[in-house]
């Protein structure tokens, strides 16, 4: 892999700028374009304030000295991969696609070449690429086992409205599932602040006090985690012990899902990170998590749209022998 160029800015921040958010500010300028390129570039502290990196809402005060690196894109950072898509929506803003369990959304340790992001880059020319990021387009993510529906922009502009959506929980998100154990209510709301787990780094766990109990209120805000707000409906049963579940996201917290869930009790099954893949007498062969529904106002044409989409084979035949009542992904 070539060494990546890059762009320096200098800038110092005018008295008509004081009060403004520093990510704000960044986007209106015109190497930078966007606030969410410029969010992205602070939060890779590509961005120094008098020497400090900072974050995207520290308010400026005036006469601040910015400096601002700015990479450029590397032709050989990414490599398009020829890879079937199964795409629902496509316009020149935006696609709108299901993604299959055990595809990496973007590149990192251990999957540099063979991800959807390389996949989208064989698709279309159209992602912006000037910042040479690894996640063009990416407004959201699944989990690499987690099957589903997903939006990727095409512009940047398309990018941060799309992104404001999400920060504003205006996107409407159900996932379904298949869990271990039999759940006593039909329905209800798990909320907890999310953070990494202080001993396994490849977990996440709710924040507790100090008598180990889960933080569930919002107004508890312990100074750590990120808040998380998941609905639940149970839609079946099995005899064996498993529910199949209706799950409705308010935040997207990464594997927010599945620690509400094994928090709770009921791991979903094939979880290998935050339950035992042998919940069953017959394993199911992956994470049996779905992203069924999304839903949003595309940022353009201000049309409401929805999109649903049903198991996967590699799924569907397990949940119809074991949940033969058919429900509708809104229950």
């Amino acid at each position: 892999m070539s060494q990546r160029k890059s762009k320096t800015l200098h800038l110092i921040v005018p008295l008509s700028a004081i009060g403004i958010r520093l990510d704000k500010y960044l986007g209106g300028v015109q190497d930078i374009g966007s606030r969410s390129r410029a969010l992205h570039l602070i939060q890779e502290q590509f961005v120094k304030v008098n020497d400090i990196a900072l974050k995207g809402s520290y308010l400026l005060k005036g006469n601040e000295f910015l400096t601002v690196v700015i990479p450029e894109a590397d032709s050989v950072d990414l490599q398009p991969l020829e890879l079937e898509l199964k795409i629902l929506f496509e316009d020149e803003f935006l696609i709108v696609l299901h993604k299959p369990s055990g595809l990496v959304v973007h590149p990192g340790a251990g999957h540099t070449q063979d991800t959807l992001v390389n996949a989208l880059m064989a698709h279309s020319k159209d992602f912006s690429m000037k910042f040479g990021e690894v996640r063009p387009g990416i407004v959201h993510r699944l989990d690499k086992d987690t099957s589903g529906i997903m939006v990727v922009a095409k512009s940047d502009q398309v990018h941060e409205a799309l992104s404001l959506q999400f920060k504003n929980r205006s996107i409407n998100r159900h996932y379904l599932a298949v869990t271990a154990g039999a759940f006593k209510l039909k329905q209800g709301t798990i909320t907890s602040f999310l953070a990494r787990h202080p001993k396994e780094r490849k977990r996440f766990a709710s924040v507790r006090d100090s008598n180990k109990k889960i933080i569930r209120d919002f107004n508890l805000n312990p100074g750590t985690g990120k808040w998380s707000h998941t609905d639940f409906q149970v839609i079946g049963f099995h005899s064996s012990g498993m529910s199949y579940v209706k799950l409705k996201l308010h935040t997207g917290r990464t594997h927010q899902i599945r620690v509400h869930l094994s928090e709770m009790g009921f791991p979903i099954l094939g979880d290998e990170i935050y339950g035992s893949r042998n919940h069953h007498s017959k394993p199911v062969p992956r994470l049996a998590l779905h992203a069924a529904e999304l839903g949003f106002m595309h940022p353009v044409t201000k049309e409401d749209l929805n999109f649903q989409e049903d198991w996967p084979e590699d799924l569907k035949s397990f949940i119809s022998s074991h949940f033969m009542e058919k429900e509708s992904v809104r229950g």
